[in-house]
């Protein structure tokens, strides 16, 4: 048996039947391998969009997410979605191809120590050293990515143990891939359930693998015991979040704040107490002990105590417990903030053109008519807009990194993961421009889904910055061609298009895109607005 077999064998175990690459020399017998396994290659057109699908197929099943990619040139065009799917904590092997280990420090063609190119970025970076081995490494590197704060591992696969004959005899074996749990300690978990119950206005905070789409049915049975609100925190812009409304308001009147995997960073102000009631007491549960270590620096004598231990097994652990009385009145009045959508600055929709509020009303008349919908929603200001004002029972946004650009490659994965859906992936001009020649691939996928670009031509989130923080007169390269027209982009690939300069169409074409059955982008001459602040 190749190498490259005992690659496919062990990812057929692990019940992986698509992965996401772009091809290259070093990885063809792995593409090879993939036929005797039955394994679905979905060929893009850049290696940042194998990773972005590979997130997206991540966050939308719960399983393992993986992307192929070649050596050197192939590896390092995907490191921003792998900074991406960290911080998104979206489990994701990594496979690239790599240089012989015969041929180490010989100059070796695209010879590079990825593992130090990568370390940084994922929860481990590794090399095969022995073709026997590679079965027991991709079991062990998929269970390491599925536990913990599920997050990216990398694996650099050397070109000669994949053409490597090996005696299925000496073949090491690893266990079915399965994530591996760690639950709080029974003493530390009865103190937590007591603090909880004695308080009177308790948040709990999560990290986005908790959130409404990945974890729905454990955040509301846990809402429901605890009779404590969950909020997850999964956008760059942090406490002001479009879409929490107005949860500074309650966080202020917190009197327990529980963070359960949700990382004390800069999305909280760093806890700094301006943010918090000043006599709240502060629980830190988190998998990761320098997090915890973080927190203690950060809160000091503010943090009333700390564990260790995975974010849904202590969601699970806090929830075997009965919490004496309600907390109706908290429950509502956190709701009503962070629903609300009142805006301080009223968005002036009397322009030539739709603005952001009025396109996303559009939208979401879709989403609410769909059986199963799902949002994607990427970019700065237009992004902001249609996290607020756009709600789906499933959403994927662009995340903590702030990382913008893999709109149409959540798209293209959601659709193969969820070929009934209807999805409706919102983006700016700004962001549609790094991954546009994925529409080729949503086209020869056969994907099914509604890429809408808010169409300002400008970078409207550093136009703003410049404009806040410079003046008018300081406005200066943010723009973009007045005339660009990404729908006749997305026709020329093999996907449908349409254009829209007002409002009153927006019904007829988001109808005419539903019924299409296919990958079509709408371009929609906007009106650019600040992001909305309510």
């Amino acid at each position: 048996m190749l190498g490259a077999h005992l690659v496919t064998d062990a990812l057929q175990r692990a019940g992986v039947k698509t992965i996401f690459s772009l091809s290259g020399n070093q990885i063809m017998p792995i593409y090879d391998a993939c036929i005797d396994a039955g394994i679905r290659i979905v060929h893009v057109r850049h290696e940042a969009a194998a990773v972005y699908m590979a997130d997206a197929w991540a966050q939308l099943t719960g399983e393992i997410g993986v992307a192929l990619v070649t050596a050197a040139p192939g590896i390092t065009n995907c490191l921003s979605p792998v900074f991406s799917a960290r911080l998104a904590e979206s489990p994701i092997l990594l496979l690239s191809g790599d240089s012989p280990v015969s041929q180490d420090g010989m100059g070796a063609f695209q010879e590079l120590d990825q593992t130090d190119v990568t370390k940084k970025l994922v929860k481990k970076s590794m090399r095969f050293g022995r073709a026997e081995q590679i079965d027991q490494d991709i079991t062990s590197a998929i269970s390491l990515a599925l536990s913990g704060r599920p997050g990216p591992v990398h694996i650099a696969m050397p070109f000669d143990l994949l053409q490597e004959e090996v005696d299925i005899g000496k073949v090491q074996r690893g266990q079915v891939p399965a994530r591996v749990s760690t639950s709080l300690s029974q003493a530390d978990a009865q103190q937590i359930k007591e603090r909880i119950a004695k308080a009177e206005r308790p948040l709990v905070l999560v990290g986005p693998m908790n959130n409404a789409s990945r974890a729905p049915g454990l955040r509301k049975d846990t809402i429901n015991v605890l009779q404590a609100p969950i909020i997850a925190m999964e956008s760059p812009r942090g406490l002001r979040d479009p879409s929490l409304g107005n949860f500074p308001q309650v966080l202020k009147k917190a009197d327990l704040v529980v963070l359960v995997g949700k990382t004390l960073d800069f999305t909280l102000d760093f806890g700094r107490s301006a943010g918090m009631h000043p006599d709240a007491d502060i629980i830190v549960i988190d998998p990761d002990e320098t997090m915890i270590d973080r927190a203690k620096q950060l809160l000091g004598a503010r943090l009333y105590m700390q564990a260790i231990a995975d974010s849904d097994a202590a969601l699970r652990e806090l929830s075997d417990y009965t919490y004496p009385g309600k907390r109706d009145a908290w429950l509502d009045e956190v709701d009503r903030a962070i629903s609300n959508r009142t805006l301080k600055s009223p968005s002036d929709e009397n322009t030539a053109n739709p603005g952001p509020q009025a396109i996303c009303q559009a939208v979401q008349k879709i989403l609410d008519e769909a059986a199963d919908p799902i949002l994607i929603s990427d970019g700065g200001e237009f992004g902001q807009w249609a996290q607020a004002f756009c709600q789906a029972p499933t959403r994927i946004i662009n995340g903590l990194s702030g990382a913008i650009g893999g709109a149409l490659c959540y798209a293209v994965a959601a659709s193969i993961a969820r070929p009934n859906a209807t999805i409706i992936a919102m983006m700016g001009d700004g962001t549609v421009g790094f991954h546009s020649t994925e529409f080729e691939t949503a086209a020869r996928e056969n994907a099914s889904f509604i890429a809408v670009v808010g169409n300002d031509s400008r970078w409207n989130a550093e136009y703003m910055i410049q404009l806040r923080e410079y003046g008018p007169d300081r406005l200066y390269g943010c723009t973009l061609n007045d005339s660009a027209r990404y729908d006749l982009l997305a026709s020329a690939l093999g996907a449908q298009g349409a254009y829209a300069e007002q409002a009153e169409q927006l019904d007829e074409i988001l109808k005419q895109a539903v019924d299409n059955h296919g990958a079509t982008c709408i371009n929609v001459r906007m009106e650019g607005k600040a992001a909305p602040a309510f």
